[in-house]
């Protein structure tokens, strides 16, 4: 008990040096002139109306959309589950700025489908940030979801159907019980991500500005610290009213899987499952298509000859060596945030629940609510001159607090649907925690921890607002050239810097396929 209250006590400390010490020293740095001058602004209100309605639309569609296919995945007879898993997660393989190019490039005022179908959709504006903003996040969604649905125990299912209960009485009274907690948790976490992100905005928006999209200029354009500051407090919200939601449907389901799920033979269910799997495949896959076709041709729209000199172009302007410092970073983040991230969900899942364990759930949950910018800025504004900054080591750190929270999720959810009673084994038994985490708990929840390893290592491989403020060209990360490029209009640059990420995740990816077929499928 005294070793698990030390860990705890080290754990929390590293939270609160890393995410609140920095946020502290970010607030102390607001003006309140500038938060009253940017409240009574004409922009204040219909900004954060935007951010609203289109964080609102893009969530629920997102997780319904992830509802759906976790289910069409975890409970039909179709075949190449693994793979259609993987391509779904796609989207989360390249910056969301290359979300944007695709989105615009696919159905701008001169897009390839917009000229082939002579339909113009005007996707700058609300109706292309929801597009784009549903494909960023339906991988974390469907994530979140998806994972819960092995832990089902299928006995529940079978008293069910002695007492006559249809199919969709037993998903209303089961299934959606079941996931009552983990769908919640999708829900703020995407609908955090979607509020505080700004690279679609910036890359398909048009004039609608949002929240996130006027701090980034505010910040970057305008060195403006201290309206950056306030706006990324604002940002901060979602992230209590989480908290709030999870205390308190904190009970959840916890059970053993006494018996796993049986799933039935119904070829029609099947053959539609499929139909809706291709479809939605085609839909996260032709926005990429897009900006890959673009690295490719001579000059994009005017001549489509195939052309190899973009390709040139970019290795002689250096991205080799910038795509070691990123792959570097995302091992390093990827290793090290596994360990830390699965032992905090075991505190806060399997402990009392104490007001101290209640504190450290909330404080893993903060930063998801935290935008890249305010994160990046916090660091620089806190850590300048100490021995950290400007070196490897704050990158990986900013990057692990940044993805702390989604890995998080996952882990705590898991870990939640393992039967309490294994404590009280445990301490009958005089088993100690680290061997119980060991020999218990990592075995029944491989998958999850591939998919957290996962997780840390692409989304460190494309994230760019995070570090932003703190990488230099020593330990530039690839993803950072994408905007500078941009601001160049070398776009053809930035598309082959996309592939690039993409091809390098997408290894990651297959290799996680690899190892799940050999070791968690048998």
């Amino acid at each position: 008990m005294k070793k698990i209250f030390l860990s705890q006590i080290i754990i929390s400390l590293f939270l609160c040096c890393f995410i609140i010490y920095p946020l502290v020293v970010l607030i102390s740095n607001i003006k309140i002139g500038d938060i009253v001058n940017l409240i009574i602004s004409k922009q204040f209100l219909p900004m954060l109306m935007n951010s609203l309605i289109i964080g609102l639309v893009s969530t629920i569609l997102s997780v319904s959309l992830a509802l759906l296919f976790a289910w069409c995945i975890q409970r039909t007879n179709i075949k190449h589950k693994t793979l259609f898993s993987l391509l779904f997660t796609i989207p989360m393989l390249i910056p969301t700025i290359s979300h944007g190019m695709g989105l615009a490039l696919l159905w701008g005022d001169n897009g390839i489908l917009t000229n082939l179908l002579g339909i113009n959709i005007h996707i700058y504006g609300f109706c292309g940030m929801i597009i784009g903003f549903v494909l960023y996040s339906f991988p974390i969604a469907f994530l979140l979801i998806s994972d819960i649905f092995q832990y089902e125990d299928y006995t529940l299912y079978e008293a069910a159907e002695v007492l006559g209960l249809s199919k969709m009485q037993q998903f209303l009274k089961i299934t959606l019980q079941n996931l009552k907690k983990p769908i919640i948790s999708a829900f703020f976490a995407v609908f955090t991500m979607v509020f505080t992100d700004y690279g679609i905005p910036l890359a398909i928006g048009g004039k609608i500005l949002t929240l996130s999209s006027y701090m980034y200029r505010e910040v970057i354009g305008l060195l403006n610290f201290s309206t950056g500051a306030f706006l990324g407090s604002l940002l901060l919200i979602p992230a209590v009213v989480a908290f709030l939601f999870d205390l308190k449907f904190k009970e959840g389901v916890s059970n053993t899987v006494s018996k796993p799920y049986v799933i039935k033979v119904n070829k029609k269910r099947d053959y539609i499952t499929y139909v809706l799997i291709f479809l939605m495949v085609l839909f996260i896959l032709l926005p990429i298509a897009t900006f890959a076709l673009l690295s490719i041709v001579n000059q994009y729209p005017l001549n489509f000859s195939i052309s190899l000199k973009h390709f040139a172009t970019a290795f002689n302007l250096g991205i080799g060596k910038y795509c070691i410092n990123s792959i570097t970073i995302a091992l390093l983040t990827s290793l090290v945030g596994s360990v830390i991230i699965y032992y905090t969900a075991f505190i806060t899942a399997k402990s009392k629940k104490t007001f101290s364990v209640a504190m450290l759930h909330l404080i893993s949950l903060l930063s998801l609510a935290i935008p890249g910018i305010v994160l990046g800025l916090s660091y620089t504004l806190a850590f300048k001159g100490s021995p950290i900054y400007g070196g490897l080591a704050i990158i990986v750190l900013v990057n692990l607090i940044h993805f702390f929270s989604s890995p998080y999720l996952m882990a705590y959810n898991s870990l939640n649907q393992l039967n309490t009673n294994l404590e009280d084994v445990r301490t009958v038994l005089g088993i100690s925690k680290l061997r119980m985490i060991i020999d218990v708990y990592i075995p029944n929840t491989q998958e999850t921890l591939i998919e957290m390893f996962a997780y840390l290592f692409v989304n460190a491989m494309v994230t760019i607002s995070a570090v932003s403020f703190l990488a230099n060209y020593k330990v530039m990360p690839v993803a950072l050239l994408i905007p500078q490029f941009d601001a160049q209009s070398m776009i053809e640059v930035t598309s082959i810097i996309s592939l690039l990420i993409l091809c390098i995740n997408g290894i990651l990816k297959f290799l996680v396929y690899l190892v799940k077929q050999k070791y968690v499928f048998k």
